[in-house]
């Protein structure tokens, strides 16, 4: 029978097992099309879970995987942990190049600060098509600019006293330790937000990665250039389809989901010899934080195009 391993992404995260027990009611959850229960239809899952890499201790369950409407998304922003950005300030050439590249494409340094609203005359249109409070989004890019800096450049970080981690290698051990602990007929991954970079990592340019049967990704950053830059020189444009990837990808995205960086069609970056093979789906969801990821798993389109995958 089929197995589904998930990958988390940004923000802190309750603690393992109870996470997976939200991705997977989420599917479940028949109050919209298509509901899929992997356990009652044989399918077994596991997380692959990173955000103790980042975080002190896990989140309450009432947090961004679940949060959906503007009070509660505002009440999270401020109970959530707030990012050291400091790093910042510490790092020079193709690093602070690539962040401030990616900032700027986020509109990040346009959000001046946490205690003080931009002018409205710098709230250009890309931050006006994202229905969040400006001190939010804030928030959310500082996580994305520090996971994808301290993931990209395997940068030595401390999230609580007494604890380190070089953060690529730690989360690489992460991902094929579970992935080895597979063995079925058919694993399908399924990967969220910043978890979608990783496991691309993983499949793309780690030579010991097991191979997997399909991947979905969803709400991913992997369009934006920064991004693609640094998965240099294995990936390239007409080459970028992961070789141990031996099925199908999906990948699933919001226009308004800030974090695709509104590139979420990726089929013309990942190509396989030149074609254009991956499945993108615009699933538009509900509510002010589109990046949330109960939102994406409660889609119809998303569900039907996992039930195909798994052939259900």
């Amino acid at each position: 029978m089929p197995h589904v391993t998930f990958i988390h992404g940004i923000s802190n995260k309750p603690e393992e097992k109870k996470l997976l027990k939200i991705w997977n009611d989420t599917l479940a959850n028949d109050s919209f099309a298509n509901s899929l229960d992997l356990g009652a239809s044989g399918v077994s899952s596991s997380m692959i879970y990173w955000a103790d890499v980042f975080y002190e201790k896990p989140s309450i369950e009432d947090s961004f995987e679940s949060a959906a409407g503007l009070e509660s998304i505002e009440e999270v922003a401020v109970k959530e942990e707030e990012p050291d950005m400091s790093w910042r300030e510490n790092i020079r050439g193709e690093e602070k190049e690539m962040v401030d590249a990616l900032a700027a494409k986020l509109s990040f340094d346009l959000l001046v600060n946490d205690s003080s609203a931009p002018p409205k005359e710098e709230m250009g249109r890309t931050l006006e098509r994202i229905p969040l409070p400006w001190f939010v989004k804030r928030r959310l890019m500082k996580w994305l600019l520090r996971d994808v800096h301290h993931y990209l450049f395997n940068s030595n970080y401390s999230p609580r006293v007494g604890t380190s981690f070089i953060v690529q290698d730690e989360i690489r051990s992460r991902v094929m330790k579970k992935l080895n602990e597979v063995n079925t007929d058919k694993h399908i991954v399924i990967s969220h937000s910043m978890g979608t970079i990783i496991m691309y990592d993983c499949l793309k340019r780690m030579q010991d990665c097991p191979s997997i049967d399909g991947l979905m990704t969803i709400g991913s950053p992997l369009g934006i250039d920064e991004v693609q830059d640094k998965l240099k020189p294995e990936w390239t444009r007409n080459n970028g389809f992961p070789e141990k990837l031996k099925g199908q990808w999906v990948n699933v995205y919001d226009s308004l989901d800030p974090v695709t960086g509104f590139d979420g069609n990726i089929a013309n970056d990942y190509k396989q010899n030149s074609n254009e093979v991956i499945e993108v789906i615009n699933e538009q969801s509900w509510g002010a934080w589109r990046h949330n990821i109960t939102n994406y798993l409660s889609g119809p389109k998303l569900r039907s195009a996992l039930s195909k995958m798994l052939a259900l």
